[in-house]
């Protein structure tokens, strides 16, 4: 009985953990999910989709590094014994970070402009945001509500 009920349990867990990794989409198919929802939600040409999405996905790595940077910084502070001057050091860290996220936004913006309206990066924007959201929605539609 105790063996059938381990092998019941181990089951329950595997089958768990592959319905996790089957809802996970890699690199790659985010990308190109967000691709084809970006073009399509802002209109662009093959042209503009060309162009763009070559430096779009290079700022998208820069920004995930120095993302990663920070979130290594945060982490920190979860360790014990953290002084009042680490945490100045780690909150003045991370806020920096996001400056230079937001620098890099502006220095990226500026080289679209050299291929497309700025109605055109104006749209790309919002497409982005509505990407984000209707990404979340299946997740926020699983929890249940207070």
């Amino acid at each position: 009985m105790k063996k059938l009920f381990s092998i019941m349990i181990l089951l329950t867990c595997f089958c768990t953990y592959m319905h996790a990794q089957k809802n996970k989409l890699s690199k790659e198919e985010f990308r190109a999910r967000q691709e084809a929802f970006i073009t399509e939600n802002a209109r662009l040409t093959p042209q503009e989709a060309k162009e763009f999405f070559p430096l779009y996905f290079e700022l998208q790595d820069k920004k995930s590094k120095y993302n990663r940077e920070a979130w290594q910084e945060i982490r920190k502070g979860k360790q014990p014994n953290v002084s009042e001057e680490e945490y100045n050091r780690i909150v003045e860290d991370v806020i920096q970070t996001r400056i230079t996220i937001d620098q890099l936004d502006l220095e990226y913006v500026r080289k679209y402009k050299k291929f497309l309206s700025s109605k055109k990066i104006y749209d790309i924007q919002r497409a982005e945001m509505k990407f984000h959201r209707h990404l979340l929605r299946p997740e926020r539609e699983k929890k249940p509500k207070k």
